[in-house]
């Protein structure tokens, strides 16, 4: 394996951190946030049209750029560096994969172009608020209980008897980026008892009995909304022999934790290097606090930190299997970061003037919709066999399991 960036993995990282640099300081994000979408439309377009950001990892044919998951993930840690408000996490990461991997030959040509030219953005709508869950990252995605299970509950789907179509009923909480998203893929319940099993839905905005509300969030750069389906029609997402969704999900959660990773890690780094300049600015007793032997300890103990974070992720971009460790590694990292930063900026640093508190608010608020770390190890450490038998009336370490 080769660990080096090619030249032009090189100049996505330059382009868009000088891009960011430039059009989304922290002035412009709270005023992206303030927006109506949420986020800044213009900039939006502007990735798109001349980075074709949401488009990045999609395939030639169908308008993108055809990169793999590691330019994606070098993206993901530029705009986590910026903290940058946008619908790419929701559309390219989440939606895109899932339409791709499940979606019909007629669906992936009407919708994975639009995604790639940034004119249709999508979100995932996924009942119950766990979307860790829903992705296999904390727990088993395959029993469906996320999705609304057995009888009632979550999202349900029935057919209709006459022309075949879909029907949804139900809610979704905590959907990112789901007030503003062009398009629904919304997690449901089909079958009843009998036959149950969970579909994907794609569920336009304006459709009939949708509703959509945005919710006040911790992080405001991360854009939540309740989406509400009373009786709305929906076309199931790819052909009606019962795709294994679950196993799409689970397969797109290990991609993006590693994309998740990596915008953990840029936000993580940012924080430390503003942190950084400060204490090379900030004088006590005469001299800049960074040159005080514990301060630079502690600055030493971050840097270690945000650098084995990066390297997980990397590593997760290439081996996605690795995903969910390299997350739980990445969220630890940028809360720690964050709260240290606040604590190194001393007075100033957890006021609502400074920007501190946003990668204190983005580092909380992933852990939230994605975590927390103690699951995702727990669940990949599960996975991997290395607590043997932890069923009822087993042992754990010589240990019973009641």
């Amino acid at each position: 394996m080769d660990a080096a960036f090619t030249a032009e993995q090189d100049e996505i990282r330059r382009t868009l951190r000088d891009l960011l640099a430039k059009h989304s300081g922290p002035g412009e994000v709270r005023a992206a946030v303030r927006t109506a979408e949420g986020h800044d439309r213009a900039l939006w377009r502007r990735l798109a049209q001349e980075l074709g950001l949401p488009g990045l990892a999609l395939p030639d044919e169908y308008g993108g750029a055809g990169c793999t998951a590691t330019e994606l993930a070098l993206a993901c840690e530029e705009t986590g560096r910026a903290l940058l408000p946008s619908p790419l996490l929701a559309t390219a990461v989440l939606a895109a994969p899932l339409i791709a991997a499940l979606g019909t030959p007629a669906q992936r040509a009407d919708l994975l172009p639009r995604i790639a030219d940034g004119v249709l953005t999508a979100a995932l709508a996924v009942p119950g608020g766990s979307m860790a869950a829903a992705l296999g990252l904390t727990a088993d995605n395959r029993t469906g209980g996320w999705a609304g299970g057995g009888r009632a509950g979550g999202v349900q789907a029935r057919q209709d008897t006459g022309d075949g179509g879909w029907r949804l009923y139900g809610e979704a909480d905590r959907v990112l980026d789901g007030h503003s998203a062009g398009l629904l893929l919304v997690a449901a319940h089909a079958g009843g008892y009998p036959r149950s099993r969970t579909l994907l839905f794609l569920a336009p905005a304006e459709a009939d009995g949708l509703t959509r509300t945005r919710l006040t969030s911790m992080d405001e750069t991360r854009p939540l909304a309740r989406v509400e389906l009373r009786d709305t029609p929906a076309e199931l997402l790819g052909a009606d022999d019962a795709p294994d969704v679950c196993g799409a999900l689970a397969a797109t959660g290990r991609t993006a934790a590693a994309h998740l990773a990596a915008e953990a890690v840029g936000a993580a780094a940012g924080a430390l290097e503003r942190t950084v300049a400060y204490v090379k600015e900030r004088e006590q007793f005469g001299r800049a606090i960074g040159s005080f032997q514990a301060v630079k300890h502690r600055l030493a103990d971050l840097y270690v930190r945000v650098e084995a974070a990066r390297s997980a992720a990397y590593h997760a971009a290439w081996d996605p299997a690795a995903g969910p460790l390299a997350l739980a590694q990445a969220l630890e990292a940028a809360r720690t970061v964050a709260g240290e930063a606040v604590q190194l900026h001393g007075g100033i640093g957890f006021t609502w003037e400074h920007e501190a508190h946003l990668y204190v608010k983005r580092a909380a608020g992933d852990e939230l919709l994605f975590g927390p770390v103690h699951r995702l190890r727990d669940h990949a450490a599960g996975q991997a066999g290395l607590f043997g038998d932890v069923t009822p009336g087993g042992l754990v370490h010589g240990v019973a399991v009641r």
